[in-house]
């Protein structure tokens, strides 16, 4: 997973800083007043140092590449065990889905991705237009919806100019404020999001068929144990999906955990009995075209 962003780091010249953003972090954990304080205390020296990992830029892409990865094909495990296929089949369909499914949520989410900093981009430029040839307009549209958000008139009007004579924090502002769009990440990289989406859902989605990849070809085992393992590997490493997305959450890890792991088993349930019926439905069906032969 480090190939992934996840011990990818960056080296900056940090100029100034009024805390410590590792101490902040631990207090807020801890619900410290002393050591929060003692946090935004603390003036760091101006040098070159190496910050703190850039890995949680790609959690999002991870959590959502290995979650669908995890279900789309337990899914299809769960519904070929449940539907009484051999392990050959069950390889054969798992790998197929597996390819295919990774290599449409990586591009779909570099796509996705792309078109946000671009409509964010064009947002900008528009409201950067509008404060060039009618700035006072701007202002005044960001003081009322200051206004609407509980400041006095007199206080939006003090802080709304004095923002805007820095246009740039001003623009981006007005992109927040006015239209809910986060201000676009220059420095953003779209396929690199995708490719990380990509190897989350082959990583993670690899698991549910691991069990028929190394011991179904054997033919030693029978394939309730296989299924059995199957579940068992998909039910870990849901645990194990939870516990990384609690790095974008002020929640413990084992809850984070323990949530992904109750809603992906309701989902690994629901596709099971679905193959299970389907195979009911066939062989009732084969059954009544038996009876009218």
């Amino acid at each position: 997973m480090a190939g992934l962003g996840l011990a990818g780091k960056m080296t900056t010249q940090v100029v100034t800083a009024t805390r410590d953003l590792e101490l902040a972090k631990k207090a807020y954990d801890l619900r410290d007043p002393t050591l929060s304080a003692s946090a935004h205390s603390q003036a760091l020296v101006p040098q070159n140092r190496e910050t703190h990992s850039k890995g949680g830029a790609f959690i999002k892409s991870i959590v959502y590449g290995g979650l669908d990865g995890i279900v789309t094909t337990f899914a299809v495990v769960a519904g070929a065990a449940g539907g009484g296929f051999g392990p050959n089949v069950v390889i054969v369909m798992g790998i197929s889905s597996l390819l295919a499914d990774a290599m449409s949520m990586g591009v779909g989410d570099a796509l996705s991705s792309k078109a946000e900093v671009e409509v964010a981009k064009r947002e900008r430029e528009r409201e950067r237009w509008e404060l060039e040839n009618f700035k006072e307009g701007e202002i005044r549209e960001m003081i009322e919806i200051y206004e609407n958000r509980g400041m006095s008139k007199e206080d939006a009007e003090v802080v709304m100019r004095i923002c805007a004579k820095y246009e740039p924090l001003f623009v981006d502002m007005m992109l927040v404020d006015e239209l809910g769009i986060e201000p676009p990440d220059d420095s953003g990289t779209p396929w690199k999001d995708g490719l990380v989406t990509f190897g989350s859902f082959c990583f993670f989605g690899s698991f549910p068929l691991a069990a028929y990849v190394v011991l179904g070809f054997s033919g030693n085992m029978d394939p309730r144990s296989l299924f059995g393992i199957s579940v068992a590997l998909t039910l870990s490493m849901l645990f194990v999906l939870g516990a990384i997305k609690s790095l974008m959450t002020t929640r413990s890890w084992w809850v984070s955990g323990l949530e992904m792991l109750a809603v992906g088993s309701f989902v690994a349930f629901v596709s099971f009995i679905i193959g299970f019926l389907i195979e009911e439905m066939l062989l009732s069906s084969g059954s009544a075209m038996g009876g009218l032969h």
